[in-house]
């Protein structure tokens, strides 16, 4: 099975192709990624053509698409996931959304429970978090680092988080109180990885849904205040 995987809900501008065997581990056949969080509609495209040009993959011989739907910017989600639906619709075949923090977690080796953090902007993070097995017990949230550094310390205390990941891990990571991983952005086996039972066993995909986290900033006007007549 032949797959391309899409995520720009994170500085990343990603795009790769991943053979998917058997029950075997999704293989990387090519990627690109650039880290620029104002390129996701210049370079999106280029990029995944690029990958597909290495893999000597054609865009009709592909068998799915997995796209990562955040949680992240308004702007920068949409650009994967609009060019996902779109070359899903024109090929006919299915489009798998994931998670953007499990495929980073799905890509970092770590040992006992994992925190992942994403920049949200206006000093806060998208989080998440996950156990031993690879599974998420926590999230996805979005809170100020120190919320974060407070609900670790509290009330996910049993379940002994010592390690983060993501792009912004490193910078927090102190003030959390924990070993910074180097994965610091999805990638192609990551996001297809998560997605990789749902692919083998070829039902309907999940709706291609962003995951924002946070009310949109633009509201409907309310009405017209009306003139009084001196």
């Amino acid at each position: 099975m032949l797959v391309l995987a899409l995520d720009t809900a994170t500085p990343a501008v990603m795009a790769g192709v991943v053979a998917l065997d058997g029950d075997g581990p999704p293989r990387l056949l090519a990627e690109r990624v650039t880290v620029d969080p104002r390129a996701h509609t210049e370079l999106l495209t280029p990029h995944l053509t690029a990958a597909l040009d290495e893999a000597g993959v054609r865009l009709d011989q592909l068998d799915a698409i997995v796209c990562g739907v955040g949680p992240g910017p308004f702007t920068g989600l949409r650009v994967g996931m609009v060019t996902a639906a779109a070359l899903g619709q024109a090929l006919g075949i299915p489009v798998h959304p994931v998670s953007t923090l499990d495929a980073i977690a799905h890509a970092t080796p770590f040992a006992t429970s994992l925190l992942v953090v994403t920049d949200a902007r206006r000093r806060e993070v998208y989080w998440s978090v996950y156990c031993d097995q690879g599974w998420r017990v926590a999230g996805p949230h979005v809170d100020r680092p120190d919320e974060v550094a407070a609900k670790l310390a509290d009330e996910l205390e049993d379940i002994g988080v010592t390690e983060v990941s993501g792009p912004v891990a490193e910078q927090h990571a102190e003030l959390f109180g924990l070993t910074a991983l180097p994965t610091t952005h999805p990638t192609p086996t990551g996001l297809v990885g998560v997605a990789a039972r749902a692919l083998r066993e070829g039902g309907e995909p999940e709706p291609l849904t962003p995951l924002y986290l946070r009310q949109p900033d633009a509201v409907e006007p309310g009405a017209r205040k009306r003139v009084s007549q001196a």
